[in-house]
Parts: structure tokens; C-alpha cells; sequence
């Protein structure tokens, strides 16, 4: 015996706004190019342009206060350079003491009469610079190792996926330790780049199954008739269109990769004295907490809000890159469509 089933029937007034949508949004990126519409939907995500804007200002105003490398700054101190204590217990000058007045030393001094402001300063430089390999780096490392997984399958994909699984099963922050407390003293570079050779398994994971369902794609078998080579297909036709995972994926990569940085400068195994990073600068003043928090504060909120203004970077750009993610439109808009 046969059930007759019952037909729900669609919402005319549903389908009418549904298709409302659609036409304005057709309408909005009518004529342009992909990229043109991605950069339309993120410029329109207040909170990534805010944090894109604040993170612009933060890397201005550590790269030119003090300068960097060889380029002077317009900041008057050094991180080192010993000065005579302004305030009692080098509290800090900026303030409202009949307006608001800026002073010598904004950020307050330490015990030795040493800068704050400039070494926050040069702890930002240091930890930005620790950031942007690591990301840069292990988001390379994550692309090469995924696409080759993905695209060429087999055994080569169980080797690599097994070598990945591997790496994922050690604790990031251990390998961190060992590989900071043998390379934090040679510098930023060799330990943003020790740091990157551990970081990168998530992104080869993400990229590995974007390729996978790429490679089924008709494009791909359009290439390949037209008789282009693997990596050719791989990196001329697949990259392009995972771009908008890898590109989100990166940012937060570089969010985790400055916490990564801070933790083990905090615990002693970074950036080590005489040098200076946010997370070193944390672990110096720990002690001055109770008496001197402004050693303190200053070195932590520059760490919050470049982690969140990563973090927001990245959220603008999946919603970008993400077709599913639709703006609403005015009742204006509704009314002309």
C-alpha cells in the first residue's frame, strides 16, 4: 500500500525576497573581477578594517619610534640606554596633570632607569618579525606538503600524512622549549624559522583535502588533456582556487605562531636578554607586578591586540572569500530591486 506523501508548498513571499537577494547581490559585482569582489566584502567588514587599521598603526609606530636596523627613529631613548628615574619608582609621565601631557618616559622606566616605551618598542619589532616568518614559512611548508598529499595520492600521500601525524602528536609547546632554548639566543629569525618547521601540520592537513576535492574538478581534466604538467595543474590552476582557505588559515597561523612566541619567552625559553620581546619583557617584570604593574601592562595589551587584530584580519577574510556569506540588504535596496 502506497502513502500518499503531502507536498509542503513553498512561501511565495520567501521566494520572492530570496530572489530579491540574489538580484541585488548580482547586481552589486556585476562587472567585476574575483579578487575586486572579495576585496569589496572584506572592506566592508567593519571589525577587519578596524583591526586592519589599529595593526597598521602598531607596525608604524614600532618601526619608526625607534627606528630599525640601520634607520634612525624619532623616539629620543634606546631600549638600553640608561637614564636618570623622572618619576618616583619610574612611574609613567603620560597622564592629565593640567591636560594631558605626554612626558619623557610614556610607558615608565624600571629599576635602572631604562626606557619603557622603547623597549616595548623593540619587543614588538622582535615578536612581529617572529610572527610574519612563522607564518610566512610554515604556511609555505603546509602548502607544498598538502598539495602534493592531495593531488598525487598513493603512497605519497600516506608518507606525507603519516610524517604529518607524527609531528601533530608531539606537543607544540615542547618542541618550542627545545628548539627556544637552543636557537632563542641566535636571534629572531632562526627561531621564528626553528619555530615554523613545527607549526605548519594544520595548514598541510587543510590544504591536502582542498586539493582533493579540486583535483575532481573539470578544469583539472581540461589541463591535463591539454597536456600540462602536475606541478603545473598543482600551482598554476589548484593554488589559485584554495587561496581563500589558505589565505584565512595563514592569518590565524600568525595569531597562534606571536602567543607561541610570548609563552616561551615568558617561560625563558625565547628571546633571550639582552634582546627584547614581548613575551621576555613579561617574564623580566613578573617580579614588579605588585609594584611597577605599568612594566607589565604595556608589553601585554600590545600582545592582546595584535592576537586580536590577527584574529579579526582572519574572520574579515573568510567571510570574504566565503560565497555563502551574504550581506543583508537595506529595505532601500529591496525596494528599488
Amino acid at each position: 500500500m502506497t502513502v500518499p506523501t503531502t507536498l509542503v508548498p513553498e512561501d511565495p513571499q520567501h521566494s520572492t525576497l530570496e530572489q530579491s537577494e540574489n538580484a541585488i547581490e548580482l547586481k552589486e559585482v556585476e562587472g567585476l573581477s574575483q579578487g575586486r569582489i572579495v576585496l569589496r566584502r572584506f572592506v566592508r567588514h567593519r571589525g577587519a578594517m578596524v583591526a586592519a587599521i589599529v595593526l597598521t598603526l602598531i607596525i608604524l609606530l614600532a618601526t619608526t619610534s625607534i627606528g630599525w636596523g640601520p634607520i634612525p627613529g624619532w623616539w629620543p631613548h634606546t631600549p638600553q640606554a640608561l637614564n636618570d628615574v623622572v618619576n618616583a619608582g619610574g612611574k609613567p609621565t603620560m597622564g592629565f596633570d593640567g591636560g594631558f601631557q605626554v612626558g619623557p618616559h610614556p610607558f615608565g622606566q624600571d629599576n635602572i632607569g631604562r626606557d619603557g616605551f622603547a623597549r616595548v618598542m623593540r619587543g614588538t619589532q622582535q615578536s612581529l618579525l617572529i610572527m610574519a616568518i612563522i607564518g610566512l614559512l610554515a604556511t609555505t611548508i603546509g602548502i607544498v606538503v598538502g598539495a602534493l598529499a592531495g593531488f598525487l595520492r598513493g603512497w605519497i600521500d600516506n608518507l606525507l600524512m603519516r610524517f604529518t601525524d607524527m609531528v601533530i602528536t608531539i606537543p607544540v609547546i615542547m618542541v618550542g622549549a627545545i628548539l627556544g632554548a637552543r636557537f632563542g639566543k641566535a636571534g629572531p629569525v632562526l627561531l621564528g624559522t626553528m619555530l615554523a618547521l613545527v607549526t605548519w601540520t594544520t595548514m598541510a592537513r587543510l590544504v591536502r583535502g582542498e586539493f582533493m576535492s579540486l583535483r575532481e574538478r573539470e578544469f583539472v581534466d581540461a589541463a591535463r588533456v591539454a597536456g600540462a604538467s602536475n606541478s603545473r595543474i598543482m600551482f598554476k590552476h589548484m593554488l589559485p582556487n584554495a587561496m581563500g582557505v589558505i589565505i584565512v588559515n595563514a592569518t590565524l597561523l600568525m595569531a597562534s605562531a606571536i602567543l607561541l612566541e610570548t609563552a616561551l619567552s615568558y617561560l625563558g625559553f625565547g628571546i633571550t636578554a639582552p634582546d627584547v620581546s614581548l613575551g621576555q619583557l613579561i617574564n623580566e617584570y613578573q617580579s614588579a607586578f605588585a609594584t611597577r604593574p605599568w612594566l607589565f601592562w604595556w608589553p601585554g595589551l600590545f600582545i592582546v591586540s595584535i592576537a586580536l587584530c590577527v584574529n579579526f584580519i582572519g574572520d574579515g577574510l573568510r567571510d570574504a572569500f566565503d560565497p555563502r556569506q551574504r550581506r543583508i540588504p537595506s529595505k532601500r535596496k529591496m525596494a528599488k530591486a
